[in-house]
This record gives structure tokens, C-alpha cells and sequence, in this order.
């Protein structure tokens, strides 16, 4: 007799977070639909969505840890794993050199509440300063202006959509993406509502990208001219007289020292730099400028650049100058109702941020947010000496394919001593790993999203259950962490994870709670004896948070029983004014002229005066593929057309003609530092001067298992790219208008 059933789940495949509904039938998903009463996402699906079936079935997903012996993988048991591990690092640990290990995380990372939470206990016990992320190939530099202009790393403005009635997006395709650091489902049906409304949608991008072709106008834009446009366009709001910083003008500093330090970025002296007439330029200020309710948004073309971080800034230094900052209609601040600093301790005012609390060894690339750039990590290996890494656990990520020059880390992660990977596949990174750990199916772990309701279009709460039982015996991805950060510390492979969590709960408690004194910490422990994991401190942060229930003194407010028992989740209201309550800069200001920026204006200075490149290579996303592992999963795998694969290089005709290149021909790309082949497909969607190739593929590796990935493998867009170019403040990769020269490939 069949048995059926429905649950509800949040997607984990990209920032939207939508809910979905799963058909379930003898325990397998046989339907995935959008959750229409889900609060948040309101039955909006994209096709990522549904392939969390094909992920949960994919045969190529590890299910259990494979061990490296004789140059070959073998499965083997989960304490046979845990016992070689402890075996290969004990020497290591003894030797004492504790930035010998290094530690890298992928953007999976942010969909799993067990690898956000724990994965940084890994990294404290390993005592070691060389952490990496994904974080230093896309976000960084919105990350480090944002704490340098509001207090806090996640303290991002985000474009209150539904109620402007302008809205510009620049270098960012939302409509693929269904945002980017700003969290919202279905742009497409937002976007459409805004222009019912009598609102106006404005794209700058050097391709006209599926998010142009819904607005009412497109500009194109040289690649990497970003900040000369954004100089240009807050010079021009001071020369004009046309800023009005509204609301918050009582909560701002350094005004006049922003506007002496544009004075020389006129709309005319920065218009053949970025490809956009001056008055162009001027036009778009005074459109912001003059309408009541408008919001300049930017995204991942604006921060994978040598000026990642200022445009980053200038961004916000727009909306602040026009008015729309902290306003219904413009740009606003999410309360999310856990894990935010910016909801937390005494409001209006705080340490701030800090960078290059140490440096990297090779390069002196400062650290930012706890991390160092990615792209260092080939030459951290490579150059010996003290501190050089010998030893690597790698936590869902893939930086052979998603990093500057993939081949030349490959070449270095052969050298380690010693290689960990908690991942769920067999890729062109794992494979060069001693151990690889696999965590559950999502599937089978509860969900709860930590980072994206800080980033989130309306303020929201949800939780979704497990779906299914783990395999009997297979650890969650928190009591991996756990567990190898217990052999970091010297403790032994087979220590009691129970045990463990409950002292790393108890100590933090300890830490938070101690102006409460020691019977409020008893409450707490007591409230929260029955849970444990990331339940316990998601429910310790729903608890304690701005919407919680504060352990009973606050009746009806939030807490993780309320979410269980609610599965469409709860919706917490549209985002409001939050300046000046949310900031955390030491002088309670809005900073618009941090000196650490305005120290950097001079490189743009003297990058004005140089020629742009004749033919630059940028990256694009697609709705089917943000991860290198999506390559995978037979729904997302499919849509190629006549191309071998998705993975094409847009080329304008005008210049497939100067090359001598047709449409489908094979195309060899070469830059100052790499040289990859590819599928050209002619399209006016580019500019002049500008191809395009997707990020993420390079599938013809030896010794993967990922089957149907290797099928349609596509060539390694980041091969071409220098590991030493990088944006100097954050350390964020340039990936993106590179100079590159072209020639038809046998």
C-alpha cells in the first residue's frame, strides 16, 4: 500500500529561500511546487527548486567517507575516517605550527545551518589565522563598506522594491539570481508590479541581461568603469546642489569631506572611462535625485573588480545623497529576528570594524571579516617556511573551479601533507583530499536560513523539519565539525559529541549572559535542556532576539516551538526606518567618507587616465547553475540547445567578425595568465568589446564522480584569472574585466 504525504521545506540552492511543497510517496519525492503559503517566497519557484529531488537522488552523492589509500578512494566506516584523520593530523598538531592548517568554506556553507554555525569551532581549534572563503570571490567588498559605514559587516541597505518607484540596478541580475545579497523571490513579479504602478526599472550592465530586458531602459557600461560612473554621479548631485540627505541628516559625518574629495570626478571627465555620456550620467543622478521614492542597487559586477570596495561604498553614498536611505521607497535595513549584531546590545553605537588584524605570509594581503583572500591560498601552500600550510580541510567548497587560476592550486593541493573534505561529492577539489566526509542530504537536516533574514526584502521566520530519517549512523555536518575540531585540540576521535556540545553551549552561554548572573543562566539552560545542535541555538537566538519571547517574559513572542508549529513561517512585517537604533560605528554616524576609502581615491585617479583594454571577458549568472555542483542534477543540466553546453561565450558580432569567429565555432580565450577553449555563441546582448562565459564549469578533470557534469564539461572561466589581482581593501578576486585576446580553436 502506497503511502503519501506533503512537507514543507526552504530551498537551499540560491539567496531566495523560497518555500516549497514536496509530494512525497514511499518515502521519495515524486513533486516539487512552490509553497503558496509560505510568507515569504508566496509560491514563487524557480527550476533550482525543483531539483532538490534530483540532488537527494543523485547517485553521485556521497553517502558514506572515502579513504585515499594507494592513490585511490575506498569507502569506509565512519570511526575508521575519524581514526585516520586523528592518525595523519596528530604530527602536524605536535610540530606546533598552527597556521600550518588552513581552512576553507563555499557558499553551500550558507544554506547549511549546521556548517554556518559550527564550522568556525573548527577553525578556533585549529588555532590557525588562514581561513578562506567564497566570500573574497563575490561579496567581500559589500561587506567591508558596509561596516565601515554603518558598523557592521551585514549591516546592507537593501532596496525596499515594493514600494519605489524607481529603481536602478547596476552590474546585477536579480531576475537570474532572485537577488544577491538582498534576498527576493521572484524579482521578476516584483519588478512587473513596480512598472504597473507607474514606477520605472533602470539597468546598467555591459550585457543586456534577463534583468535588463524587463526594464524600461538599459545602459551599457564598460566592465570594471563602475566607480568612475558612481564618482560621476556624486560629484554631480554636489555641483548641482541636489543633495538632500532627508531623514537621516542628523546621523551623518564626513559631508564636506566626501564632497572635496570628488571635486575632480566631473560627469565629463569620467564619461569616456566608462563608456556612458556625461549627460547620461547626469540624467541618472537627477532621476534619483528627484523622485520621492527610488533606490540605486548594485551587486556582483560592481565588486569583482580592483575597485570593488569603493563601489561598493558609492553605491550607498548615492542613495544616502538623494535622499533614500533608511526610507520607505529606497533603500532600508532588514531585523532579522536572529544572529544579527546590529539587533543586539546597546543601539546607535559600537566598536565598528576593523581590518588587517594580521596579514597573509606571502602576499601581506589584510585580513578582513576573519579571513584572508581565497586567491592567496595557491602561494600559502607553495612558499615554504613558517606558517606555510601543510594541512587543508575543506568544508563545501570547490576553489579548483571557483578560484583565480584553478590549475595552479591544483598543482599545490598535491603537495599537502594532509587533506580534509567535508563535502557531499567526488570533485576537481575532493579529489586531491585523503578524507572526504560527506554530510546529509538537506533532505534530511532541518533548515533554518542564519545569514539571509539579515538580508531579506521583509522581515521573516521560518524552519523546516527534516523530511527524512539519515541513514542510520551518518553524523550531521555539525557533528562533523565537532568532531574534528575535537581532535584539533588533541582530544580523541571517538570523544562524546553530547558532551562536547553541551560545554561549547555552555560556555558561550556563560560568556553572553554573564551580566545576568548565574540563575539567569540556569533558566536558560533549563528552558533549553531538550534541545541540541543548531536547534539549541537557534532557539537560544529566536529566544533572545527582537521579536523572542525573552524566555517567557515577552508572552507570544518568538521562539523555535512557534516555527515548528508554524510552516508557512512567520512574517515579521515590511523593513522600516532603523537609523539611527541599528548602527554600530564608534561615533554613532552614518561614516560617508571612511579614510580607509578616501585614502584609495588616488587609484582611481590614475586608472582614469589609462586606455581601457580593447576586449575584456566578464562573468555571467544563470538561473540553473550559481554552483559548480548544480552541474550535476539532471533538471538543471538540461537547456544547452545546439551548444555543447550552457557554458557558451557571448560574443558580439561585431567582434566575432574582427576575429574571424562564426557562431558555434570552438574558441580559444587567452588572458595575461591562463588559456581556456570554448563554444562561441554571437549575441548583440553583449557590448562591443565585452564576451561573456559562465562561472563555475571545468568538468574534465581526472578523478571525479560527477558523471553527468563530466558530460557537458565546459571550460574554467576563473583559469584565466590572476590570483595576485585583486581589490587592496578586501581582497576580493578580479573577475571581471580582464583583457583577454581571442582565436578560433581546431
Amino acid at each position: 500500500m502506497t503511502t503519501s504525504r506533503t512537507a514543507h521545506r526552504i530551498c537551499p540552492f540560491c539567496e531566495a529561500c523560497c518555500g516549497l511543497t514536496l509530494r512525497i510517496e514511499d518515502d521519495k519525492v515524486v513533486g516539487v511546487r512552490g509553497h503558496d503559503e509560505d510568507v515569504f517566497s508566496r509560491g514563487y519557484i524557480c527550476p533550482k527548486g525543483v531539483a532538490i529531488k534530483d540532488l537527494h537522488d543523485d547517485p553521485d552523492r556521497l553517502r558514506s567517507p572515502l579513504i585515499k589509500r594507494n592513490g585511490s578512494f575506498v569507502e569506509a566506516t565512519w570511526d575508521e575516517a575519524f581514526a585516520e584523520i586523528e592518525r595523519r593530523l596528530q604530527p602536524l598538531l605536535s610540530a606546533g605550527d598552527r597556521d600550518a592548517f588552513a581552512v576553507t568554506l563555499g557558499n553551500p556553507a550558507a544554506h547549511k545551518i549546521g556548517i554556518l554555525l559550527y564550522g568556525g569551532r573548527l577553525a578556533k581549534a585549529l588555532g590557525t589565522r588562514n581561513v578562506f572563503s567564497a566570500s573574497t570571490l563575490d561579496q567581500m567588498p559589500k561587506q567591508l563598506s558596509s561596516g565601515l559605514m554603518f558598523g557592521h559587516w551585514l549591516s546592507v541597505p537593501l532596496p525596499d522594491i515594493e514600494r519605489t518607484n524607481l529603481m536602478v540596478v547596476l552590474g546585477a541580475n536579480p531576475l537570474a539570481s532572485n537577488g544577491s545579497m538582498w534576498t527576493v523571490p521572484d524579482f521578476r513579479g516584483k519588478a512587473k508590479a513596480l512598472k504597473e504602478r507607474g514606477g520605472r526599472l533602470v539597468v546598467i550592465d555591459p550585457r543586456r541581461t534577463e534583468t535588463a530586458a524587463l526594464a524600461d531602459q538599459h545602459h551599457f557600461i564598460r566592465p570594471g568603469a563602475d566607480v568612475f560612473l558612481l564618482l560621476g554621479m556624486v560629484q554631480a548631485l554636489f555641483s548641482e546642489q541636489r543633495v538632500r540627505l532627508g531623514a537621516i541628516s542628523e546621523h551623518v559625518a564626513g559631508l564636506a569631506e566626501l564632497e572635496a574629495a570628488v571635486i575632480e570626478f566631473s560627469p565629463e571627465s569620467v564619461a569616456a572611462r566608462c563608456g556612458i555620456p556625461a549627460g547620461t550620467i547626469r540624467q541618472l543622478a537627477r532621476d534619483l535625485a528627484n523622485t520621492p521614492r527610488a533606490v540605486l542597487y548594485a551587486r556582483i559586477g560592481t565588486c569583482t573588480q580592483v575597485f570593488g570596495t569603493l563601489s561598493s561604498w558609492l553605491v550607498d553614498v548615492v542613495n544616502a545623497l538623494t535622499g533614500h536611505l533608511d526610507v520607505e521607497g529606497g533603500a532600508l535595513f532588514a531585523k532579522s529576528a536572529t544572529f544579527a549584531q546590529n539587533t543586539q546590545g546597546k543601539p546607535g553605537i559600537g566598536r565598528g570594524i576593523v581590518t588587517g588584524r594580521h596579514h597573509a605570509r606571502v602576499s601581506g594581503a589584510p585580513e578582513v571579516y576573519g579571513e584572508l583572500p581565497i586567491s592567496a591560498l595557491s602561494e600559502e601552500i607553495e612558499a615554504e617556511g613558517k606558517g606555510q600550510v601543510r594541512a587543508l580541510f575543506t568544508i563545501a567548497s570547490n576553489p579548483v573551479l571557483s578560484a583565480p587560476n584553478g590549475p595552479r592550486l591544483s598543482e599545490a593541493l598535491e603537495t599537502l601533507e594532509f587533506m580534509v573534505s567535508v563535502d557531499i561529492y567526488l570533485n576537481e577539489t575532493t579529489r586531491h583530499a585523503d578524507v572526504i566526509l560527506p554530510g546529509r542530504s538537506p533532505l534530511e537536516d532541518a533548515h533554518f536560513d542564519v545569514a539571509f533574514p539579515q538580508l531579506s526584502y521583509r522581515n521573516q521566520a521560518r524552519y523546516s523539519p527534516p523530511v527524512f530519517a539519515p541513514t542510520p549512523g551518518q553524523p550531521a555536518e555539525w557533528e562533523i565539525l565537532l568532531r574534528l575540531a575535537a581532535i584539533a585540540r588533541g582530544e580523541s576521535a571517538n570523544a562524546d559529541i553530547d558532551a562536547l556540545d553541551d560545554a561549547t553551549f555552555s560556555a558561550d552561554l556563560e560568556r553572553q549572559l554573564a551580566p545576568l548572573g548565574n540563575e539567569a543562566i540556569a533558566i536558560v539552560k533549563s528552558a533549553l535542556a531538550g534541545r541540541r545542535g543548531p536547534d539549541r541555538l537557534i532557539d537560544f537566538s529566536l529566544r533572545t532576539g527582537p521579536y523572542g519571547d525573552l524566555f517567557g517574559q515577552r508572552p507570544g513572542g518568538l521562539s523555535l516551538n512557534q516555527l515548528e508549529r508554524t510552516p508557512n513561517g512567520v512574517d515579521l512585517g515590511p523593513l522600516a526606518p532603523r537609523i539611527p537604533e541599528m548602527l554600530r560605528t564608534p561615533s554613532g554616524k552614518v561614516e560617508l567618507a571612511p579614510p580607509l576609502l578616501l585614502a584609495d581615491l588616488p587609484r582611481v585617479s590614475a586608472a582614469l587616465r589609462e586606455p581601457a583594454p580593447e576586449l575584456v571577458i566578464i562573468g555571467r549568472r544563470e538561473v540553473r547553475s550559481n554552483n559548480s555542483w548544480m552541474h550535476n542534477l539532471p533538471l538543471l543540466a538540461k537547456g544547452q540547445g545546439k551548444y555543447e553546453s550552457r557554458c557558451t561565450l557571448l560574443l558580439n558580432p561585431r567582434d566575432a567578425q574582427r576575429h574571424s569567429i562564426a557562431d558555434g565555432d570552438m574558441v580559444r580565450i587567452t588572458s595575461a595568465t591562463g588559456e581556456i577553449i570554448a563554444q562561441a555563441e554571437l549575441s548583440d546582448e553583449v557590448m562591443p568589446g565585452v564576451t561573456s562565459l559562465p562561472h563555475g564549469w571545468g568538468h574534465d578533470q581526472p578523478g571525479t564522480r560527477t558523471n553527468l557534469a563530466s558530460k557537458r564539461p565546459g571550460a574554467n572561466l576563473n583559469a584565466l584569472f590572476d590570483p595576485d589581482a585583486r581589490d587592496p581593501l578586501s581582497g576580493n578576486s578580479v573577475l571581471s574585466g580582464v583583457a583577454v585576446t581571442l582565436a578560433r580553436a581546431p
